[in-house]
């Protein structure tokens, strides 16, 4: 008799081990997904709840109140009265201050004539309930007083006893007030456009720069030569240096004045009439054989040049890295068929090295569009130089705006996650 029965193929899915072993796994994963989630994930979310609030830099500041305290008027006989005024305010221009209850203790030489009507007092205790207090909002409690005897022969401060006050604060980072003014204030401004047009400038031409100039550094360090170990370590030096101190140096050599080197050479050689502000002239117009007339963003492309020459040390690394990594027997038989050195680099080395610059480029990419130090140090985002990493320092802390720059960082965060997605959607990768 035939058995008809299905065949049992390999179990499909995890076991109940391998279900344990992957719950073990995570348990003791867990630790490195708290720590990640906490130093990537809660700033950036802390950046996007700011951009959606009407927050300033003050308001970092909780309210409080603001209390000074005085005797009003002469008590020289037994009988005379006077006040005791106590003069709040709310020192917030935008917070509210809520459930203020203000306590002190009055001295025992005076006697209470009148109080205010929303204290109490007990013994020499007083006590009294405020209530809330809008933004910016002052107010008087007065005490009326008078003198006896015991005050007139030791007269008591009524300072040295601080009032002492306890409230429920409005804080406008964690209240339900949201808004979108902040992108609207970003989008609106006029010059929002070409802050963005200056940063993808900046950004993709010092990337690609840096990486140019990398290549062609790894293939000249790739070379053996005499004094190739100091040449490179000399490579190095832009990268490695303090960029306050580079970037002073070329302030320095780049400067319009009688100081500036670049300037005095130039004139010197004829090439230029009179001294160009390197870093302070925003434009040129440039005339192209007498054909068309287009204008050169002059400080912009110096920080540019700038960019690529401190950062191009690192490609070269990772370039010369990948480079020294590739087989010599390919180039061996690429040369006894008599393939010429562009040619092999064209063909066997570029092949190679593409999935290297492209991570390379991702990451500089990055790196340059968020990169604030170089531009502040050497133009302070003036004449055409401003990118948004810099409108995202003036909005926040030049204006005090902590919302509209926190807004313009959200515009870098999407700007940056577009760009990654379309880069890991199209990377090319090494052929091996």
């Amino acid at each position: 008799m035939t058995d008809t029965t299905t065949p049992k193929g390999p179990p499909k899915g995890m076991g109940p081990l391998a279900k344990r072993e992957m719950r073990f796994a995570y348990l003791l994963l867990l630790p490195t997904f708290l720590i990640v989630l906490s130093v990537v994930l809660f700033p950036l979310l802390a950046n996007v709840w700011i951009s959606f609030k009407p927050v300033t830099l003050g308001d970092l500041r909780a309210p409080n109140i603001l209390i000074n305290e005085r005797l009003m008027g002469d008590l020289e006989v037994v009988g005379d009265e006077a006040d005791i005024r106590y003069r709040a305010r709310n020192s917030s221009r935008q917070g509210a201050i809520a459930d203020i209850v203000m306590t002190d203790d009055l001295p025992g030489t005076l006697r209470i004539l009148t109080i205010d009507d929303r204290c109490s007092l007990n013994d020499l205790s007083l006590h009294c309930d405020l209530g809330d207090y809008e933004p910016g909002q002052r107010e008087d409690i007065v005490l009326r007083v008078a003198a006896t005897q015991g005050f007139l022969d030791a007269p008591a401060n009524i300072k040295d006893t601080k009032p002492v006050f306890t409230f429920v604060p409005e804080n406008v980072l964690t209240n339900g007030d949201f808004t979108l003014d902040n992108f609207r204030r970003v989008f609106a401004a006029s010059d929002f456009w070409p802050v963005l047009w200056a940063s993808l400038y900046y950004t993709i031409a010092g990337t690609l720069g840096a990486l140019v100039m990398g290549l062609f550094a790894a293939q000249l360090m790739n070379i053996t030569f005499a004094g190739r170990s100091f040449l490179r370590g000399l490579f190095l030096s832009p990268y490695v240096a303090p960029v306050i101190a580079v970037a002073l140096a070329w302030v320095l050599l780049l400067d319009p004045g009688p100081g500036g080197t670049l300037n005095a050479l130039l004139i010197q050689m004829g090439v230029i009439e009179g001294p160009i502000s390197f870093l302070g002239q925003r434009k040129a117009d440039i005339n192209v054989f007498g054909l068309f007339t287009f204008e050169f963003p002059i400080a912009l492309t110096v920080v540019i040049i700038f960019e690529i020459w401190r950062y191009f040390p690192l490609a070269m690394l990772f370039i010369l890295a990948r480079m020294q990594s590739l087989s010599s027997d390919i180039y061996e038989a690429a040369e006894i068929d008599g393939a010429t050195p562009l040619q092999q680099f064209r063909f066997i080395s570029l092949p190679q090295l593409v999935g290297i610059m492209a991570v390379l480029f991702l990451l500089r990419f990055i790196w340059t569009f968020n990169k604030f130090d170089d531009i502040f140090l050497l133009t302070g985002g003036a004449a055409g130089t401003r990118t948004l990493t810099v409108n995202v320092y003036e909005q926040a802390f030049a204006v005090s705006n902590l919302g509209a720059g926190a807004a313009v960082a959200v515009v870098v965060f999407i700007v940056l996650l577009f760009f990654a997605v379309i880069f890991f959607k199209f990377s090319p990768e090494d052929e091996t």
